[in-house]
């Protein structure tokens, strides 16, 4: 064998191994570009969704941002499309927030749900005054539903898929909440909000949204309020069952009896602000999510400051996984599940129902890493 034939032997020896390394290099990069997201894994079964902020809106947040686009292919704004957000003034619309949400849902091929037109919480006070500070009538409070309705919705018409209609208008004992629409205009105020927004989109699905939906009493009330609105021909799509759950509450079983109470319906049942507080509750109960609520601070209302115990995350991870069995169960009934956050420095359980305390509520840590309970629901996902 002459020198020339070694040295081109010897050349593509080293080009080969050069090839080799560029090939398992690229190969290393594929897996970890196509790892399982949670969108992927539940695709044939549900939506993913989770809730967005006003900074991670404006694009100030761009790490949890990506975990949004990896994982999540549904979104509704936690805060910036509720009525004194958006109309704070009368006739005084403020859409910035909201235009740029509807945008980048748009953008990124996302489920777009809007949240929500009717609530007592965060309404305006002067959607229920005149100018001198008296009650307004029935017939001013209908007007004043219907316009903002009407604005809000026919805005994004064809562009937002669905609504939370109403949010929180019947009380743990399936009786009507006494707030200011109800007593203005008793419990006809759904039936009219129901109306505007089916005359604004037509297309748009309409839903009605509460929490502490596992207790018997709420259940009950809320049963024969849709099927009051069904009777009367007021389209109502889907019913939206908050997730605030807790280690030990709300029992499973009413969870489950509520959702074929719902199903039964004829209408969709989504799992909606999940989030799941590892805290002890200053109530010893299942206080829902009455944000008017608040507790004064304490250290043993604030165990876990630095982190969980190895126990409580495997408890946290066991809860997760009996809910997320639970809905796979009802796949054919249930629609969309969607987290209230997307990382845990931003749940707003770390402030709610004492401000001050250290929560873990959602699938990604505060430093947007994917919890170890992530890989195990896309695991029990695809079996």
């Amino acid at each position: 064998m002459n020198q020339y034939i070694q040295k081109q032997i010897c050349f593509l020896l080293i080009w080969g191994l050069v090839l080799a390394f560029v090939a398992c290099s690229t190969s290393g990069e594929s897996v970890e570009k196509s790892a399982p997201t949670l969108k992927d894994a539940f695709q044939k079964k549900f939506l993913m969704g989770t809730a967005l902020n006003a900074p991670q809106i404006m694009g100030r947040d761009t790490a949890t941002m990506k975990v949004v686009k990896t994982h999540f292919n549904s979104i509704v704004a936690e805060n910036i499309m509720k009525s004194g957000m958006l109309q704070p003034r009368e006739g005084a619309f403020r859409f910035d927030l909201a235009d740029q949400f509807v945008k980048f849902g748009e953008e990124n091929n996302l489920q777009i749900h809007g949240h929500t037109l009717i609530w007592h919480s965060q309404a305006p006070r002067w959607f229920f005054m005149d100018k001198d500070g008296n009650e307004v009538s029935p017939e001013v409070l209908t007007e004043r539903m219907r316009k903002h309705i009407h604005t809000v919705v026919g805005r994004y018409k064809g562009r937002v898929h669905s609504w939370d209609v109403v949010n929180e208008a019947i009380l743990d004992d399936g009786t009507y909440r006494n707030s200011k629409f109800y007593h203005i205009l008793g419990k006809d105020f759904i039936k009219l909000a129901f109306q505007f927004a089916h005359e604004a989109d037509p297309e748009a699905e309409l839903y009605y949204n509460d929490f502490s939906m596992s207790k018997p009493g709420k259940r009950v009330g809320v049963v024969k309020m849709v099927q009051e609105l069904q009777e009367q021909g007021i389209r109502i799509d889907g019913i939206g069952m908050q997730g605030h759950i807790g280690l030990e509450h709300p029992e499973l079983e009413e969870f489950e009896k509520s959702i074929q109470a719902f199903s039964d319906l004829g209408v969709h049942v989504m799992v909606t602000e999940l989030d799941l507080s590892v805290l002890p509750s200053p109530w010893n109960r299942d206080a829902g999510a009455n944000i008017s609520d608040n507790v004064d601070y304490e250290d043993k209302m604030n165990p876990y400051p630095d982190g969980l115990p190895d126990s409580v995350e495997q408890a946290f991870d066991d809860r997760y996984l009996e809910f997320f069995n639970l809905f796979i169960k009802y796949e054919d009934e249930i629609s969309r599940v969607t987290l209230w956050g997307v990382n845990d420095s931003n749940s707003w359980k770390n402030g709610w129902p004492i401000r001050g305390r250290t929560d873990y509520p959602l699938l990604f840590d505060r430093e947007n890493k994917a919890k170890p309970v992530v890989e195990k629901l896309i695991r029990v996902a695809n079996q």
